[in-house]
């Protein structure tokens, strides 16, 4: 029984505490790249250096707060400076509408042109941060590490493993729920959110409603640039902040989005998480748990891990293409993707 109960801390450990974080991270960006898809019409190639950007900002903020003296206690003095990256980000994304997107909604260019542009946005926004805050590693994260170690955790149990659970970790969870949370609730009871749901479902209906279409944009935008500047600071947070990694990190979120149901916010939630447990549980070495589980005589040698973290992204990218090819709509019935 003990084994059994070391096999889970393991696996808890390293495959299911990451893996929800992660998930809710994804998801936070698969609900921009949905909404942006659904309400505006379009696949937006920049969200990932969107996010990049909204937590740039707030490193920088957190950088100024801390040189001042002010930290967050036990939490991420991150968290203090997080309306400045999403007022930075709400600004940047408001003026990339106005000057780039506006010109092509009114010229009515195609879905094709729309992706088109947002690539070129995607380079800039790249070379924006990478200009400000370099190329390298930025780690951001002060307060509490952690709110169970590892040590402590043994101590309590008596088992040979110890469960460590970062407060970067908990606090994505409460911070993705929170912002979840939010987000349904003015989509379904507020006029603005409804106007935005009627726009998706029929936009010359709406039109015909008399719901303004530039106040939904606006609107949308400045939904998609909150949950994209929590979501790129929830990461650097948990992880570190590298500007490159945001714009890998554009792969998953699509195939979340996808998987999921694309245009469908639910289905963006489940699929950020069946994206991250997918990534995490296929790259993980499962040696240590196996050696638990299994007789000393068949213990494995090797560390039966299914394919190297290096190949994490190529996970998305296979389950994007299985869903692309069997169910287009996704799991929770999106639109074509």
């Amino acid at each position: 029984m003990t084994d059994i109960l070391n096999a889970l801390v393991v696996l808890a450990n390293f495959v299911l505490i990451p893996a929800t974080a992660y998930g809710a991270q994804l998801a936070l960006g698969a609900l921009g790249v949905t909404l942006i898809y659904g309400i505006l019409r379009f696949s937006n190639f920049a969200h990932g250096d969107t996010m990049a950007f909204g937590a740039m900002v707030t490193i920088l903020g957190t950088w100024g707060l801390q040189s001042a003296g002010i930290t967050g206690g036990p939490l991420p003095t991150a968290l203090i400076a997080l309306p400045l990256g999403i007022a930075a980000t709400v600004l940047l994304l408001l003026a990339t509408d106005r000057f780039v997107y506006r010109f092509h909604r009114a010229a009515g260019s195609p879905p094709t042109m729309f992706v088109i542009v947002s690539l070129g946005v995607t380079f800039v926004m790249n070379a924006i941060v990478r200009f400000i805050i370099g190329v390298d590693d930025q780690r951001f994260a002060d307060g509490e590490r952690f709110v169970i170690r590892a040590r402590e955790f043994r101590e309590m149990t008596g088992l040979d493993e110890g469960l460590a659970i970062k407060t970067t970790q908990v606090l994505t969870l409460v911070v993705a729920a929170i912002c979840v949370a939010a987000l349904f609730w003015f989509l379904q009871k507020t006029r603005t959110g409804k106007s935005m749901r009627a726009y998706s479902d029929n936009e010359d209906l709406a039109l015909l409603s008399g719901i303004n279409p530039e106040r939904v944009v606006r609107v949308t935008w400045l939904i998609v640039a909150v949950l994209a500047t929590v979501a790129g600071v929830l990461y650097g947070l948990d992880k570190s902040f590298k500007p490159f990694t945001y714009f890998q990190l554009l792969l998953p979120i699509f195939a979340a989005a996808i998987v999921g149901g694309l245009g469908n916010p639910v289905g963006a939630i489940l699929g950020g998480f069946v994206i991250a447990f997918a990534e995490v549980t296929i790259t993980y070495p499962l040696k240590k748990v196996l050696g638990y589980l299994m007789p000393e005589s068949l213990e494995p040698d090797g560390l039966v891990q299914l394919l190297s973290t290096d190949y994490k992204f190529a996970v998305s990218f296979v389950i994007l293409i299985v869903v692309l090819l069997i169910k287009p709509t996704g799991l929770m019935k999106g639109q074509t993707a």
